[in-house]
């Protein structure tokens, strides 16, 4: 063999083997920001699952609060609805925007739970209420920090995806669109975790 083939045919190994590497790390990135998604969801789901739980708590103490109760009931219906979409296509724009107008609504109404709930002494003294109120401060803790790492994982996809030359690649590679960030509204207040005081 020539050393004029031998040279283009190096090259083109080369070049073969770069591209791999490519496809290979937008697979791996991939992977790690829908990771980091499914531990959102099991978050969340923690805390859709402790709220019907507090509602049926503060009912026997607020029975004449029922709107507030009820709007609470709702909003985590819309957010588990949400959080079904955004599973299902984790870092599409549309369902991570979605989830999050739905999160935010449910803190919303959540908060207004809490407001209600300081009005009512025995409610606040109730060991079950007290027990359920930290574990869902815990869980909004938690789905602070898997936010976090979700939004961390979707940076990193998003910055190869779009840097030299990756970019050239990732339409081909089946990478044809950027990963979505998981941004609630009130994302100043979401960082703080929920004020419950007894």
């Amino acid at each position: 063999m020539s050393l004029s083939l031998i040279i283009p045919v190096a090259l083109l190994g080369a070049l073969l083997v770069y591209g791999v590497a490519i496809y290979n790390r937008l697979v791996t990135l991939k992977n790690r920001y829908q990771n980091a998604f499914a531990q959102i969801e099991v978050q969340l789901k923690r805390r859709h699952d402790l709220i019907p739980n507090l509602v049926e708590t503060a009912k026997a103490y607020m029975s004449h609060e029922r709107e507030t109760l009820q709007a609470v009931t709702e909003a985590r219906n819309a957010a588990e609805v949400g959080l079904r979409h955004a599973a299902a296509r984790p870092g599409e724009a549309g369902p991570m925007a979605e989830l999050a107008g739905a999160e935010g609504v449910l803190g919303a109404a959540l908060g207004r739970l809490n407001v209600v709930m300081e009005a009512y002494p025995d409610l606040k003294a109730s060991e079950n209420m007290r027990q359920l109120s930290e574990t869902l401060t815990s869980t909004e803790n938690r789905v602070a920090f898997a936010r976090q790492a979700f939004n961390d994982a979707v940076m990193q996809y998003n910055t190869y995806r779009q840097s030299f030359p990756p970019v050239m690649l990732a339409g081909s590679f089946g990478h044809k669109q950027e990963a979505a960030l998981l941004e609630f509204e009130d994302s100043a207040e979401i960082q703080a975790a929920p004020k419950v005081s007894f």
